[in-house]
């Protein structure tokens, strides 16, 4: 009789072809720059301090993610985590390597990003929904779920930036569950707003975490990793 290690790995040969996520090689470095002017320095037009000093925050990922798997990240800070979800996300690109995906991806990571401050809620599902891949016809068609679940009153006819924070984060959310994607991302468990949304938004993880979507998430909440994730990845160093 196999070993489920043996029948998992079985499994992934079998799939290899089917990966909806699929990383060569993959690595990130991010350039900071380090300035420390001085008043002579800066009358002398002296440009010649700055230091830089790259920061390697991710080294050679190779890794194959498969429809329908739900895989935790979870590791110590500064590991990577979120960078590499944000690879996979598009929010950001590797310095080396080669990132392919399939389907639609819907990220969690910022929920506020694809906001404009001076349009109102009901303009920014549009914009939002167009940028994470929903058609206009799509998004007309669920508009009125969308407001429904965001639940923000008559603020959804005021300009974004009299928002709360909260409010702006409620709105996110809302057009990320109903843009329907094939792969989730998620940064941590989202938890915003009154304890009547965090049901809601408890329930809608639920219902994610339990069909066929590719979920995938980092958190620092182990016992949470093992409950919902089929496979779990350790980042070190």
């Amino acid at each position: 009789m196999t070993s489920l290690e043996e029948q998992f790995n079985h499994h992934l040969l079998d799939n290899s072809k089917r990966a909806v996520i699929v990383l060569k090689n993959v690595s990130k470095t991010y350039i900071i720059h380090h300035e420390k002017p001085t008043l002579v320095e800066n009358l002398s037009q002296r440009l010649n301090c700055q230091h830089v000093e790259k920061y390697l925050a991710l080294e050679n990922i190779n890794l194959k993610i498969f429809p329908g798997e739900k895989v935790g990240f979870y590791g110590p800070n500064g590991v990577g985590k979120s960078t590499l979800l944000k690879l996979i996300a598009g929010i950001s690109y590797p310095t080396t390597g080669k990132i392919s995906t399939k389907g639609r991806i819907v990220s969690l990571i910022d929920l506020a990003a694809g906001f404009h401050p001076d349009l109102t809620g009901e303009e920014n599902i549009l914009l939002n929904g167009l940028i994470v891949g929903m058609s206009k016809k799509e998004i007309m068609q669920k508009m009125t779920k969308i407001i429904a679940f965001a639940d923000i009153g008559n603020f959804i006819n005021v300009p974004l930036y009299t928002y709360s924070s909260g409010m702006k984060l409620r709105l996110g959310f809302s057009v990320a569950i109903h843009a329907d994607p094939d792969i989730l991302i998620l940064d941590e468990v989202v938890t915003a707003g009154d304890e009547s949304f965090r049901q809601k938004t408890e329930l809608a993880m639920d219902k994610m975490f339990n069909n066929d979507k590719t979920v995938l998430i980092v958190s620092h909440w182990l016992e949470f990793l093992q409950k919902n994730c089929s496979r779990l990845i350790y980042l070190k160093r």
